[in-house]
């Protein structure tokens, strides 16, 4: 810098104070930037796909636990193996073919017995069968002239597709992730070079949406009668280019409801279930959740798949701090105390087991308030050190994070949720932007539909062929209590 030797001591001092203030500044913005691009799915709540991401540090590889065990099948384990089918489709002969020492024709020798049996299982070729429907008119002895009507799977006009290449396609669409354009190649190169069009294809959705409406609607009041309801929400590229919409999930063990909307109250709201809901809400820290708009719930239990991840980040914030590991340490032995007490039919986990667990956890989230600390300023304007938020979270709401030892029907984490959800992530990644809000919430209403399905233990492609033939399948009402 030219001139420093003709400035004064004090313009000196004063030059020196001014480079530290900037230098602290892009310190700052550097620890923010690095921080930022340490975030992965072992430490946040990203999902494992943007791990990939070019600069983003990858999580720590997940110590194997060892058993002592070889790998492959144990001993005395139920095999699997395709079964013997006693009585087959068809049946095909093998005879010795050309003729025997003595030179006489085996095809006359005379049959001893088979000498032993395979079965091949295998699928026939594949052929869009065609049809032809004939409605007749006749006449009665007394004159009168009646006609014959079609049954309801057959559409009126001249010609239709039926309710199995139907089920199908929307099967490949919504269950598999199957583009408009490859769905209907696919469809074409197994059935024999015929095909739907793009068209009839993109407009099934349409069509079996309304067909299972009444059904999501039924879903939908289920879930909001449940003792314990998982909440989550992702977001998804619909509408127009540039904007950003939320799915939001309401899961149990038996039933699963989507709604596209935003991540505002309103939007939740509109979703329908929050406001009636009288159970116990499982989700993440998201503080509309916590809204007192909810005045119906019972209760709150936080993911503590979450709060593994937080502290899993904090750990990395503070390598030499022994609060994060002792906090996970709690927590995992907790979960793991729930899942064997559930498994055992108990109510919750015994006293002997949770409670020296639960002073651990506690007393790391003391230590943790003692060894960060809290920034000065308002509270929703003034960022905070790493983990102070998390810290804060556990102290103000115990009974929130670990509610679950007390009572088995309450889960620990909400992965229930966040498995329903995946798929709507892998159908983005697939199809990209869906232009359309109202198609992307008719694929939403018909994915409610076949995981309720799924969770009861129905085929798919069964409770899809049911509702489009219009008698589409439900889920059982629970007794009367």
């Amino acid at each position: 810098m030219s001139g420093l030797e003709e400035l004064s001591r004090e313009e000196l001092i004063a030059l020196v104070l001014q480079l530290r203030e900037a230098n602290a500044v892009l310190e700052a913005r550097v620890r923010g930037l690095e921080r930022l691009v340490s975030r992965n799915s072992g430490n946040s709540s990203m999902p494992p796909s943007g791990d990939d991401l070019p600069g983003r540090t990858k999580p720590a590889p997940k110590r194997a636990k060892s058993s002592g065990r070889k790998r492959g099948k144990q001993p005395g384990a139920q095999g699997t193996a395709m079964g013997w089918v006693s009585a087959p489709d068809e049946w095909v002969a093998h005879r010795p073919v050309g003729s025997c020492g003595c030179g006489a024709d085996l095809a006359a020798a005379h049959v001893v017995g088979v000498e032993h049996s395979h079965q091949v299982h295998d699928l026939p070729p594949v052929r869009i069968k065609v049809s032809q429907h004939e409605v007749y008119r006749v006449r009665c002895g007394c004159g009168v002239e009646h006609v014959g009507s079609l049954p309801p799977e057959v559409s009126p006009a001249p010609c239709s597709y039926g309710p199995n290449i139907k089920t199908l396609v929307v099967y490949l669409l919504i269950y598999q992730h199957v583009p408009v354009q490859r769905c209907v190649r696919l469809i074409a190169d197994v059935c024999g070079g015929a095909g739907p069009s793009e068209g009839f294809v993109h407009g099934m959705l349409a069509r079996c949406a309304a067909a299972v409406r009444e059904v999501v609607t039924l879903i939908k009041t289920l879930i909001t009668m449940a003792q314990v309801v998982g909440f989550d929400e992702t977001t998804l590229r619909a509408g127009p280019a540039g904007q950003k919409k939320y799915v939001l999930s309401a899961s149990t063990e038996n039933a699963t409801v989507y709604h596209l909307g935003g991540r505002d109250l309103d939007s939740f709201a509109a979703f329908g279930i929050l406001p009636e809901f009288a159970g116990v809400a499982v989700h993440d820290r998201y503080g509309n959740y916590f809204h007192p708009r909810w005045a119906n719930l019972a209760g709150h239990q936080v993911c503590n798949a979450h709060l593994l991840r937080d502290f899993a980040d904090a750990a990395e914030s503070y390598p030499d701090a022994h609060w994060p590991p002792q906090a996970q340490r709690a927590l995992r032995g907790l979960i793991g105390a729930w899942h064997h007490a559930r498994d055992q039919g108990l109510t919750g986990i015994p006293p002997c087991i949770r409670d020296p667990l639960m002073r651990e956890f506690r007393h790391a989230i003391r230590v943790g308030l003692a060894q960060v600390p809290l920034v000065p300023g308002p509270r929703h304007r003034t960022a905070q050190h790493p983990g102070r938020d998390l810290l804060e979270f556990c102290r103000d709401h115990e009974d929130n994070v670990i509610g679950f030892c007390s009572d088995t029907r309450i889960w620990p984490t909400n992965n229930i949720s966040e498995r329903d959800l995946r798929p709507t992530k892998t159908q983005q990644k697939i199809s990209g932007r869906f232009t359309s809000e109202q198609i992307t919430q008719d694929r939403l209403d018909i994915r409610s539909y076949l995981d309720t399905a799924r969770k009861h233990g129905t085929d798919i492609l069964t409770a899809l062929r049911q509702a489009i033939m219009g008698t589409p399948w439900n889920p059982p009402l629970p007794d009367p209590t």
